[in-house]
């Protein structure tokens, strides 16, 4: 099964809390050894410029023609 989860700081350390389905499906307990795979997830910026209007000629850099 996966899940995502977001790492926090504590003290010097990052630690990562696993949701409580994952728990449940699992049966984990405390003091368990687990084996993780980290994999970073790729940012989605599609959206990001939303509103920021059409380019005009105003917008065209002169020198590039």
């Amino acid at each position: 099964m996966k899940a995502l989860a977001k790492t926090r700081t504590i003290g010097g350390s990052l630690a990562v809390t696993i949701p409580i389905e994952l728990v449940k499906t699992e049966m984990l307990q405390e003091g368990q050894i687990v084996e993780i795979e980290i994999t970073k997830r790729k940012r989605n910026s599609f959206g990001a410029l939303k509103g920021i209007g059409k380019f005009t000629e105003e917008d065209r850099m002169k020198d590039r023609e």
